[in-house]
């Protein structure tokens, strides 16, 4: 498949961010020893040397700890994902305790407002900073529409509208007639209803006429262009956040996607992403790629939830744990988390004549706008590659924001 292939290779020890990783904290001495014994017993789960591999993961265990520094607490989680393939790969793991472990729907897990997920919005910037650039790359190609239609992707909390209304309200030229969301979703209904009562309740709030739909499907295969109702004079966006990455593993349904979204000739398609390289093929590769990518997170919450210790644990136990252990633990069509990085996602933009939209001027500044209200902001790194925004921690990219138009 073609984004099955677009994954380069690395060494266990050669990766850039090895000789750094040590500096996430002062216990510099132990934190590499932490991470050499991690990367040594991923390479021998690589060549499927479990006994030394266990043994290894054995002083994985008795350094790290679930309650320790950004690193110890990283290498728990990647231990037990390490535990968890050897044990799959080896039979140890029995239908039983293969139903305990089964990973919660992360898709749905991160809906909705939860203090967890108010926490991340609220004390981290990179969904702030995203949300606010990719509105206003919607304004930009939408500036002269008085009808304004958002096709929405897994619309989850759907805070960036209240963004995009504010906006709206305040324009002076070309007043709006109307302004209609459209949610697909194939499950959680009455999540999505409470979010659309949200948004009409903003709208009236700031005497704008808004209108929210639903397209419920069982299977994104079902989805056409007729669900939409969309009228001739409507400018059409599409937004999607965090969600094409689920699709990876299933390339019917991503080119089915595709083909329903150029049928309703949207303006631009705003996408945010995981910025990773964790869809290798290749164990070793993939391993060390989630390792450092969720190294810098790590090192990200105990920053910007220093003061929230609770949702810290509760967003590292619960959403993280069991990205890593898809990431690492699965294969097949059981590993459904399969971060790509943006340059691969152009390649298959490209393949249904699709082509990148410069973020404005106006983009970056709100980015940066956004950012400087956060009191990490200078640890949060703001990158331009190419046409896309990265945004980081401390130089290492954790999303991407770009916009596309058909040709």
């Amino acid at each position: 498949m073609f984004l099955e292939g677009c994954s380069s290779e690395s060494s266990v020890f050669s990766h850039p961010y090895v000789s750094s990783f040590g500096g996430l904290c002062e216990e510099y001495s132990k934190n590499v020893q932490l991470v050499q014994y991690l990367l040594a017993s991923a390479e021998k789960v690589g060549e499927k040397q479990f006994e030394r591999a266990g043994k290894l993961l054995l002083e994985c265990d008795e350094l790290s700890s679930v309650q320790g520094n950004p690193v110890e607490r990283l290498v728990y989680y990647f231990s037990g994902a390490l535990h968890e393939r050897i044990d799959r790969e080896t039979g140890t793991v029995t239908p039983k305790i293969l139903g305990k472990m089964q990973s919660l729907d992360l898709l749905d897990t991160i809906s909705g407002f939860t203090p967890d997920i108010i926490a991340m919005k609220t004390f981290i910037p990179f969904s702030q900073v995203s949300q606010f650039a990719g509105i206003q790359a919607i304004l930009d190609q939408v500036a002269d529409a008085t009808k304004i239609h958002i096709v929405n992707l897994e619309i989850r909390t759907g805070m960036h509208y209240t963004i995009l209304m504010q906006a709206i309200a305040t324009r002076s030229q070309n007043p709006l007639e109307y302004l209609k969301v459209t949610a697909v979703g194939n499950k959680s209904r009455t999540k999505i209803e409470e979010t659309g009562k949200l948004f009409s309740s903003f709208a009236q709030a700031l005497n704008l006429k808004f209108s929210f739909n639903i397209v419920m499907v069982a299977d994104i295969l079902d989805l056409n262009e007729n669900l939409f109702e969309i009228k001739a004079d409507e400018a059409v966006a599409v937004w999607v956040e965090y969600y094409l990455m689920f699709m990876i593993g299933r390339q019917d349904m991503l080119e089915s996607l595709m083909k329903v979204i150029k049928a309703i000739h949207p303006r631009v398609m705003i996408v945010t992403e995981v910025e990773g390289n964790h869809n290798s093929q290749v164990f070793v590769t993939r391993f060390i790629e989630a390792l450092f990518h969720y190294g810098a997170f790590y090192d990200c919450l105990e920053d910007c939830l220093k003061h929230d210790r609770a949702n810290r644990m509760f967003v590292e136990s619960i959403y993280f744990s069991q990205a890593i252990r898809n990431i690492v633990a699965t294969e097949g069509e059981e590993r459904t988390i399969r971060h790509v990085a943006v340059n691969v996602w152009k390649a298959f933009f490209a393949l249904f004549g699709m082509v990148q939209v410069e973020l404005s001027m106006s983009s970056m500044y709100q980015a940066n706008l956004v950012l400087n209200n956060f009191d990490s902001w200078n640890s949060c790194t703001l990158d331009v590659d190419g046409k896309s925004l990265l945004i980081g921690w401390k130089g290492t990219p954790i999303h991407s924001l770009s916009a596309w138009k058909f040709r």
